[in-house]
């Protein structure tokens, strides 16, 4: 069927505004998305529902909803469950909008590289020359980052010039992991420590008190008391925080812990027993073929 652009307008707002709020949709709402006066949301309302795409739902609760059939009609997935794709427009989270496909158009242009967004929400929100930056994905993680360069508001559709795409594996922490655990002593000195770093070809150890492990220490740690000029031993120069991930948890996680807790390595546990560290440099060097300094 030959829908006005008026009518995808309404769909599209009407099937962005359930996901979001998870219940009928008043006239009123839609209206505010789309900038229109409400007399026209339900002038159209009528149509729609001739046409089978919109069913009302009576009562003081009441509103519309979208058929199945309006879903098809927009090239929308229907699914039970939706998880919300992030948007980012200059740096800052675009609220009510999320992402339903993401087509790359120019992969094979030897200078350019787009991408068709096409989104739930209101596009017009979005200029040309608005940085932006879509994901991760549910599944894959991926992300890309680039500069709206056109839209398509009947369609739903941003379109973007793509500078940087991320994609994160979903391999277990366990494959970055060091297979062997070396610990250290909270009373070793700093030369004893380094020494045992330095022959086991690491960057970091935990360290251990009465065989409970109590801290992580690390070449970046050693390296500040050595400028320092301190005599401490292991456990006075360590990090204290130790903030551990299991070892089935995909390197995603791992990513994310690193960021929010502003470390270098995890302790990797299996049922609660460490069985070893993960560095930032660890997955870097993995995923990337680079390593920081940590």
């Amino acid at each position: 069927m030959e829908l006005t652009s008026v009518q995808r307008e309404i769909l599209i707002a009407l099937i962005g505004l359930f996901r979001k709020k998870g219940r009928s949709i008043r006239g009123e709402e839609i209206a505010e998305v789309i900038g229109r006066n409400p007399g026209t949301i339900r002038n159209q309302m009528q149509s729609l529902r001739a046409l089978q795409l919109v069913d009302g739902v009576p009562g003081p609760k009441g509103g519309y909803m979208a058929t199945s059939a309006a879903y098809k009609e927009l090239d929308i997935d229907t699914m039970e469950y939706e998880a919300h794709v992030f948007v980012a427009k200059n740096g800052a989270e675009v609220q009510n909008v999320s992402v339903a496909e993401i087509d790359f158009t120019t992969v094979a242009h030897p200078d350019t590289c787009s991408a068709a967004i096409k989104m739930i929400g209101d596009t017009r929100q979005f200029n040309s020359g608005d940085i932006l930056q879509v994901g991760p994905t549910p599944v894959n993680k991926l992300t890309i980052r680039g500069e709206v360069c056109g839209r398509n508001d009947t369609e739903n559709i941003i379109v973007m010039m793509v500078s940087e795409i991320l994609s994160l594996p979903k391999t277990p922490v366990a494959e970055y992991t060091s297979k062997k655990l070396v610990v250290v002593k909270g009373d070793m000195t700093i030369q004893q420590v380094a020494k045992i770093l330095i022959d086991q070809n690491i960057h970091g150890a935990p360290v251990t008190l009465n065989n409970k492990i109590v801290g992580i220490i690390s070449v970046t740690d050693i390296a500040k008391a050595v400028a320092a000029d301190s005599k401490g031993s292991a456990k006075d120069i360590m990090t204290r925080d130790i903030i551990s991930i299991e070892d089935s948890c995909p390197v995603y996680d791992a990513i994310k812990l690193f960021d929010i807790y502003n470390v270098g390595r995890l302790l990797v546990i299996q049922n609660g027993v460490p069985r070893g560290l993960i560095s930032r440099s660890d997955v870097l060097k993995q995923i990337f073929g680079f390593a920081s300094l940590s």
